[in-house]
């Protein structure tokens, strides 16, 4: 079984003159046939951790200021490039979150996927093909045979997010990072994704992060989940128990504004404010200007991520209240 260690991995963006923490001290411990999924807004550090992991921020601007990446304790931040190559793709592989933009326009699909054996097992251009046809087929393309030399502008987005799929299983990872695979989607292809990668995550044994801020899909999917606001991890549980009972006030706001057909007629209940600014993110607990249960104490001492009596983990001085009061 392969174990995948993120010990308070760091990073940063320096561009012009400032200094923006997109990251800040993420952990999280991943075995072989579990499911994490990190949750939160937008501009979180959701993706940027992500890209970190697999060794493709852009340095500069990023830079990663501290925290190892460990893959069966292999720390793959001390790797040297050609060492990180025959981690990426073969070890761990990754969805990203728009397919058109990821795929190559002037390449075969077919081609894109072949590359990866042909590359990194040497396998013959025929051989290749076959293979990337099966992985094709795996993925539910219809007429795989004949679609393998077909462009990605010739497939809907639900097609080309199957494609991306094939890719990242090419090598038979055992981690994948899936970024929003169902970001643009409609609802029904949304649900078809989703089961596909629980169909594969089953037949592989795979590990498997997902990066959403859709609530409903964590809650279809996820064995962990993990919530980030302002670049951490702000709250972390098995599944069940954060939606029965958040330990977090930004955990409880994101619950509280799914709409609810019990509450039809009414409005919905969003979280005031916005996002913080990572160039300068408040005092104290970030979430403290947002948060309906803030004393002068979270604007001035900032909460660490600590273990509750449950097990779970939570940055709020309050935890055991918020957690009690909802259960």
């Amino acid at each position: 079984m392969s174990q995948l260690d993120i010990d308070r991995l760091s990073v940063e963006f320096r561009v012009r003159g400032q200094v923006i923490r997109a990251v800040d001290e993420l952990s999280y411990s991943l075995s072989s046939g579990q499911t994490l999924v990190l949750l939160g807004e937008s501009g979180s550090g959701k993706s940027v951790s992500a890209l970190a992991v697999m060794g493709l921020l852009e340095t500069p601007p990023a830079v990663i200021t501290g925290g190892e990446i460990r893959f069966d304790g292999t720390d793959l931040l001390a790797l040297s490039r050609k060492q990180a190559r025959s981690f990426r793709g073969r070890r761990i592989s990754m969805i990203f979150q728009d397919a058109l933009s990821a795929l190559n326009p002037v390449l075969s699909v077919g081609f894109q996927i072949a590359e990866m054996m042909r590359v990194h097992e040497g396998l013959s251009k025929a051989d290749s093909r076959q293979r990337a046809i099966e992985l094709m087929e795996r993925v539910r393309i219809p007429a795989a045979a004949k679609r393998f030399g077909d462009y990605p502008h010739e497939f809907s987005g639900g097609m080309r997010q199957r494609i991306m799929i094939a890719m990242a299983l090419a090598l038979s990872p055992d981690f994948l990072i899936a970024d929003e695979p169902t970001t643009a989607l409609d609802v029904t292809v949304q649900a078809q994704i989703v089961a596909l990668l629980g169909e594969l995550r089953q037949e592989t044994s795979m590990g498997m992060v997902l990066i959403t801020h859709d609530l409903g899909l964590a809650a279809d999917v996820a064995d962990r989940i993990a919530v980030m606001y302002a670049g951490r991890i702000v709250e972390a549980a098995p599944a069940a128990d954060l939606y029965r009972a958040p330990a977090h006030p930004y955990t409880a706001g994101l619950l509280a504004s799914i709409p609810r057909a019990s509450r039809k007629g009414h409005a919905l209940l969003p979280i005031k404010g916005s996002p913080p600014s990572l160039a300068a993110v408040p005092s104290g607990c970030a979430f403290h200007p947002r948060c309906p249960m803030s004393t002068e104490r979270c604007s001035i001492e900032r909460p660490e991520l600590r273990t509750l009596s449950d097990g779970r983990t939570s940055a709020c001085h309050y935890a055991e209240e918020v957690s009690n009061a909802l259960a």
